[in-house]
């Protein structure tokens, strides 16, 4: 009977799932879409940008995960960070304007890690209790009122500026994705991460303070889904109510095909990278392919759930 040589015995396939789809993906649609431009620099470029507020949540995800924790508020924080954003420039400076979206959207995270870690509730029920609530509030603030943004600064640093030709949008794709690797592997805070997810009782008999580090990768959560909110809001030149509220399974699902246990312990940041680009090149491709949008809702269901399958699927011992 054939084995496995010594050293490829340790290697979990699962890790790589992602980086094989993304090929495939990118593969077949190279094929079927090669006189529509899907390879364009243009509509390259257009992918990263498009991918970028999904991967800056995903990165924030991959540490809620990682901690054993969940985080369903995401999306409703980057609606109302994006509007608290939106209305302080009103009457402020573009920096005010994003601090306050970030204080806000870590101020929710911050009280969602309070919950769960003082009072024990499950992260589950309450970012399911304040994803609801927040949605609300979104509507709340504005009365169902888009608020436009005219701010150049803040529309270029967050949206459609550059940097030495390189657009704003991927920058912050960058930063997050190099911050967000070093923060879990090099840093001391990564490895107490790792270890609460892996064991919450072996993390707490290390000297880990457990409680505070549940309401730190939380608060890391919303002040990502808030930047996500403020770089949609730069994009887009205003802020709405809606904002996000489709990005939750997307985010889940990037992070998860990434190589992010779900039962925590294990995280990869890059994974996550490239899982955010294979579900926005999904949409990318499906959009020029012609497909409706409920086609392209079912096409995407299946690949998703066809990924995360393989990704999830325990090895035999």
């Amino acid at each position: 009977m054939l084995r496995a040589p010594a050293s490829l015995r340790g290697v979990d396939p699962a890790r790589y799932v992602v980086y094989l789809g993304f090929l495939l993906v990118l593969g077949g649609f190279a094929v079927a879409l090669r006189n529509d431009g899907f390879l364009s620099a243009a509509n390259l470029l257009n992918i990263v940008q498009g991918a970028t507020p999904v991967t800056v949540m995903s990165v924030g995800t991959v540490f809620v995960l990682t901690a054993g924790e969940i985080d369903l508020s995401i999306g409703s924080v980057v609606a109302v960070a994006a509007l608290v954003g939106a209305i302080v420039l009103r009457g402020a400076p573009w920096w005010a304007a994003a601090a306050a979206a970030l204080l806000a959207g870590g101020g929710i995270g911050l009280v969602n890690g309070a919950l769960v870690a003082y009072l024990r509730l499950p992260s589950f029920l309450v970012t399911l209790a304040t994803m609801g609530l927040l949605a609300g509030v979104a509507r709340w603030l504005t009365d169902l009122r888009s608020v436009p943004i005219t701010d150049d600064i803040f529309n270029g640093l967050f949206g459609s500026g550059a940097l030495f030709g390189v657009p704003s949008l991927v920058l912050w794709t960058i930063a997050t994705v190099v911050a967000g690797h070093f923060a879990l592997r090099e840093t001391k805070f990564g490895a107490h991460v790792l270890a609460l997810g892996d064991s919450a009782a072996a993390a707490r008999a290390a000297g880990i303070r457990v409680r505070r580090l549940r309401m730190q990768v939380l608060a890391l959560s919303g002040a990502t889904a808030a930047l996500a909110g403020v770089l949609y809001a730069g994009r887009l030149n205003g802020a709405r109510y809606s904002l996000g509220e489709t990005d939750l399974l997307t985010v889940i699902a990037a992070v998860i095909v990434g190589g992010t246990r779900l039962s925590g312990g294990t995280g990869s940041v890059p994974g996550a990278l490239v899982g955010a680009l294979l579900m926005e090149m999904l949409n990318n491709g499906l959009i020029l392919m012609g497909l409706a949008v409920s086609e392209q809702m079912m096409v995407r269901g299946v690949i998703i759930l066809v990924a995360v399958a393989l990704t999830l699927r325990e090895r035999r011992v």
